[in-house]
């Protein structure tokens, strides 16, 4: 009997999206020829996801869980809005954010290698990748842990297309949604203006000056516009400078301490941001099965 290699499964798993045991029994079952194991899997009706894995997966859901003093995120993309709906597709980012919870794992990497039921997080994905028929991955996840006089803020929005998570330093659960529901809607990219990069904070500063000099403004009131503009745009992007969706008279920082809190940090995920998603061109598309018929 052919050999089957670690290295020739993966690549069989990689290309057909089929979990481990079928690819290795397909190989095997063709003495080790790729093409041929492809066209094995996919007469057997086990490779419908055959080739996906060159396509986008920029649709999806987040998808939030808390058990006692530990809280987990989890984005899990999927290639149509359709199928993020799919009950199966459902079902399965909620055993994931489960698992990932109760296992803290500190890599994708090692997230993917979870057991459970005898198949692994990534098996799991590639087997609804086939029943699907649509690329489907798990992009990131966070975990996060709390103090007894801490309290989580979890809050999904639109079935989960945003998902924020906050830890604040006393006050109360309620306070804490609060302020996950604003960070949802405006999304501060920061906590706090003292944690914005040295080096963004240049950047933008830089630009700013470039703006007033080519406004033709004196260099000696420059200076002073820099400095307003630099303290509007920090204001902008932290999120205890911003005014509280919920009473834009006070800022989220003076809500939360009128709670007896202190923001520490949040994970806000909105499913896609960051992927490039492909643009579909028909009519390019239509040209070309006409040149290939």
């Amino acid at each position: 009997m052919t050999k089957i290699s670690a290295k020739l499964v993966k690549e069989l798993r990689d290309m057909t999206g089929v979990g481990m045991m079928d690819a290795k029994k397909a190989l095997v079952a063709v003495e080790g020829d790729m093409d041929k194991a492809v066209d094995y899997l996919r007469e057997n009706g086990m490779a419908k996801a055959a080739k996906k894995s060159d396509r986008i997966a920029a649709e999806g859901v987040t998808h939030i869980i808390e058990s006692g003093n530990k809280a987990a995120i989890v984005e899990v993309n999927a290639e149509t809005d359709f199928v993020a709906k799919n009950d199966q597709f459902q079902a399965l980012v909620k055993e994931i954010a489960q698992l990932i919870l109760e296992n803290e794992p500190a890599t994708l990497e090692d997230a993917l290698k979870i057991e459970s039921d005898g198949s692994t997080i990534e098996d799991k994905i590639a087997e609804a990748t086939t029943v699907i028929g649509e690329k489907i991955s798990l992009r990131r996840f966070e975990v996060i842990s709390k103090e007894e006089s801490q309290n989580f803020g979890l809050y999904s929005h639109m079935g989960g297309r945003i998902s924020v998570i906050t830890l604040i330093e006393g006050a109360d659960e309620q306070t804490a949604r609060d302020v996950s529901m604003h960070t949802a809607a405006i999304n501060p990219r920061y906590v706090d203006r003292k944690d914005v990069e040295p080096a963004e904070l240049e950047h933008e500063k830089q630009v700013l000056t470039e703006q007033a000099l080519n406004e033709g403004k004196p260099a000696n009131i420059v200076e002073k516009m820099i400095k307003g503009r630099l303290d509007k745009f920090l204001a902008e992007i932290s999120l205890n400078d911003q005014p509280f969706v919920k009473d834009p008279d006070m800022t989220v920082s003076k809500f939360v301490a009128s709670k007896n809190g202190e923001i520490l940090s949040f994970v806000r995920y909105e499913v896609g941001e960051g992927i490039e998603k492909r643009e579909e061109n028909f009519a390019e598309e239509v040209m070309n099965q006409m040149k290939q018929n």
